[in-house]
């Protein structure tokens, strides 16, 4: 199997869960204190752990500027891919303060978030390394 076919499919799993998740599971069950904690950190941290997979996946696309945005290797700039989510997480979490937008502010989620990404780094790392090579 593909790298880029294999970090699509992952992106498409991992959105699917994060989707059951927020919609069907948190609202609907009957959850203790632990249960409620994990269901409202899942879905920051299973989005932060996509990051690169969705980076990579995008940006390898040959329609996505020809396939010619990435003429490094990826791997090694997966650091400023997961640091740009990083900030992205921070800047979301940060406007859910404002009352308008009907959120509630956690420094949780961007606990679980840098976890994620940490996690996406090391693993994406690991996955690049021993797959992406062997297509060449």
């Amino acid at each position: 199997m593909q790298f880029r076919t294999l970090c699509k499919w992952m992106v498409v799993a991992g959105t699917l869960v994060i989707w059951m998740i927020k919609l069907f599971i948190r609202p609907y069950g009957p959850w203790d204190e632990a249960g409620t904690f994990f269901l409202g950190v899942a879905p920051n941290f299973l989005g932060a752990f996509l990051v690169p997979f969705a980076a990579y996946w995008l940006y390898t696309h040959p329609m996505f500027f020809n396939g010619r945005l990435l003429r490094f290797p990826f791997c090694s700039d997966t650091r400023i891919v997961c640091l740009f989510g990083f900030f992205l997480a921070l800047v979301n979490e940060y406007l859910q303060l404002i009352p308008v937008f009907g959120r509630t502010f956690d420094y949780y989620d961007l606990a679980f978030t840098v976890a994620g990404l940490l996690i996406a780094y090391y693993a994406f790392g690991a996955i690049y390394r021993r797959l992406a090579f062997y297509e060449l």
